[in-house]
């Protein structure tokens, strides 16, 4: 099973790194990587693995967003079918 990870905030040194260690320290295996720099903004999408997740996908998805509270990040975590759903026109 898929995810998606999206993260948008300030920029600062570390957030790949940050999000990337949860997904490891959980068994996601991160697939692809899209990120931009807006000036000072930060943005990115991730496409993961959650297959192998040591833990429920609820529970990863609060942990991540978690991590985004505590790096004033937004972050949201979200089976790939959901957001296929939300963005299809």
């Amino acid at each position: 099973m898929r995810a998606i990870i999206t993260v948008v905030g300030k920029d600062m040194v570390g957030i790949l790194a940050k999000i990337s260690t949860v997904c490891a320290q959980h068994n996601v295996n991160v697939i692809e990587v899209s990120q931009s720099i807006l000036q000072d903004m930060f943005c990115m999408i991730m496409l993961v693995d959650v297959s192998k997740c040591d833990i429920e996908f609820t529970a990863f998805a609060e942990g991540c967003r978690k991590l985004g509270d505590e790096l004033h990040l937004s972050v949201n975590a979200m089976h790939e079918d959901i957001f296929n759903s939300m963005h299809r026109i």
